[in-house]
């Protein structure tokens, strides 16, 4: 039912009112968004307000960026875009990140921002944080909208919600310039302009020669390999997924937020053997992952000098040859396209062929037996590996929680060590490789989820929006914060020669994360090894109470740039 803002009350006339606000607030319910994320200022402080009090979750957040990467991260886990409120100009640039961050990453999330008011922006006349934001944030999302008039509210709101979900999802911008709230039309009228989103991701269907050859090519591959990514994660087919894989026979990669959509541990798992497939395979299925810079571009070194065929399964057609050439295009959505392939298969599809997958399955247990002593150090301070092996059992023992991880070697390592067993249960820094997402997700995977969150966190990662264990404090969210503290980024052992200062890398030696917890009421404690690692996280886990664990890790652990290294350029200068 629309709200009502005011009565107009004329001479033997009673007329029912409404305004922007409840405009606003009535078209996101009609269309099923029940939460929000951001930080209130003016112009939108009233709306959240509003918002609260008509049954909307408003979660405020200590900086617009954290409170766009949960929106983002909330729209990946639903489906639904996830909706971040910000003021307006600095507010508004705090959350592009998070919504350029969307888009590359193809989670449906909406940025809505309030703004100065157009007629002194369009003259530049010095109006209250006055910037031109439709323009600034055009080029960093899939849609961008602004909306003048209260009577073209439900429509702006449903061209974002259509725009953020439908075909490769991504960021939309709203553009609400603060006159807008303020205007009051008849409320019948109000209601009748309102907008609920019909089907507004419908099913893009592959057309049948495509599949069949797709699966002519697969069926003639002498080594083949299907390559999962966060795509196909977030199509949600985890039933035709997981059939199609086990039906082929092949082996498989799980890019890391595809991770779980078949347990790690599963029989044509070929993750821990991840450099003999990529350079051994001939035919190579990739299912929602894209041939970016993760795969090394779908050449070089990493893929081996064996000839390759690949077939590429994805919404976006332009994505096709986007690198290498692709002989088997196969263009709609991951469910659509796995329930065809699936139906196409028939009941006589002949495995893969079994020398192959004895020699991916014989790799795999040969690196797994040389990482195993690794796990199970019990040194203090702790290495990266000794507590990793700790977590790995944990989230073994716990695989509907939330696994969110960021870093250099804390995200490399931990990746490779801790194996997942769900679909969506490990999210990460993703396409960018960004720091900072951490708190913003594990906030938006507690409140979307209701699962206990386990955050993994390096200690420079963790500084990206450290702030937000406030924050998690304030909505007694079920996370538990384990930073790896190793005193720097990357290593906590550089040494600057040239001055008194500290080197460009390293932090206050011996800091204590965990206090900064207990300041706002969580649950703080020290680790130093593994065994008080492993007792503090089960405890945070069973107890549901807002943690943060400083696991103390020897600060010349770890390399540059975790094993992402070679990205950073090096001078070719020696020092005179």
């Amino acid at each position: 039912m629309l709200n009502t803002a005011t009565k107009s009350e004329a001479p033997g006339i009673e007329q029912e009112l409404t305004d922007g606000f409840h405009l606003v607030i009535d078209a996101l319910k009609l269309n099923g968004i029940n939460t929000i994320y951001g930080v209130p200022g003016i112009p939108i402080t009233d709306l959240g307000r509003m918002m609260q009090a008509e049954g909307i979750r408003v979660l405020s957040f200590r900086h617009e960026q954290n409170a766009g990467y949960a929106a983002s991260i909330a729209g990946y886990l639903t489906k639904k875009p996830g909706v971040c409120l910000t003021v307006s100009a600095p507010g508004f640039l705090n959350g592009l990140t998070a919504l350029a961050h969307a888009t590359t990453n193809c989670f449906p999330m909406i940025l809505i921002s309030g703004s100065s008011e157009r007629e002194i922006v369009d003259l530049q006349q010095g109006d209250y944080e006055e910037m031109d934001q439709l323009a600034i944030a055009k080029p960093l999302c899939k849609a961008a909208f602004r909306v003048l008039h209260a009577a073209d509210i439900g429509i702006g709101l449903a061209r974002a919600i259509r725009a953020a979900v439908s075909g490769r999802p991504g960021g939309v911008y709203l553009d609400l310039p603060a006159k807008l709230f303020g205007q009051v039309m008849d409320a019948a009228a109000g209601a009748k302009s309102l907008v609920k989103v019909i089907d507004a991701a419908p099913a893009q269907i592959p057309a049948p020669s495509a599949v069949k050859r797709a699966l002519d090519v697969f069926k003639s591959a002498k080594r083949p390999l299907i390559i999962l990514g966060k795509g196909a994660a977030y199509a949600q087919a985890d039933d035709d997924i997981r059939a199609f894989v086990e039906k082929t026979g092949a082996p498989f990669l799980q890019m890391s937020m595809a991770k779980g959509l078949l347990p790690d541990t599963h029989a044509q798992s070929a993750g821990a053997a991840r450099s003999t497939v990529l350079k051994d395979a001939d035919v190579v299925m990739l299912i929602g992952a894209r041939l970016n810079w993760l795969l090394s571009h779908g050449k070089g070194k990493t893929w081996g000098d064996a000839p390759k065929k690949f077939i590429q399964i994805d919404i976006e057609p332009k994505e096709m040859d986007s690198n290498v050439e692709i002989v088997a295009p196969v263009v709609g959505d991951i469910g659509s396209c796995v329930s065809a392939l699936l139906a196409s298969m028939g009941g006589s599809w002949s495995a893969a062929p079994a020398d192959w997958l004895s020699t991916v399955s014989r790799k795999r247990d040969e690196n797994v037996a040389k990482m195993a002593p690794k796990l199970m150090s019990n040194a203090s301070p702790m290495d990266y590996h000794g507590a990793l092996g700790v977590l790995r059992t944990i989230v073994k023992e716990r695989p509907d929680a939330i696994f969110v991880n960021e870093g250099a070697n804390t995200l490399d390592l931990a990746r490779g060590v801790i194996d997942m067993y769900k679909p969506r249960k490990r999210i990460d820094v993703g396409t960018w490789g960004v720091m900072g997402i951490g708190m913003g997700y594990s906030i938006a995977a507690a409140v979307e989820t209701g699962n206990p969150v386990l955050a993994v966190e390096g200690d420079s990662a963790f500084g990206f929006s450290g702030m937000e264990v406030e924050t998690i404090c304030r909505y007694q969210l079920p996370v538990c914060i384990v930073i790896f503290n190793n005193d720097g980024i990357y290593r906590g052992t550089d040494v600057n020669g040239a001055s008194s200062d500290p080197a460009t890398t390293v932090f206050v030696k011996g800091s204590r994360y965990d206090k900064m917890m207990e300041a706002f009421g969580g649950v703080g404690v020290n680790a130093t090894s593994p065994d008080e690692l492993k007792r503090a996280v089960n405890a945070a886990m069973d107890s549901g109470k807002p943690t943060l664990i400083n696991a103390v890790i020897d600060p010349a652990a770890g390399s540059e740039s975790g094993r992402i290294g070679n990205l950073n350029p090096q001078s070719v200068l020696k020092k005179k």
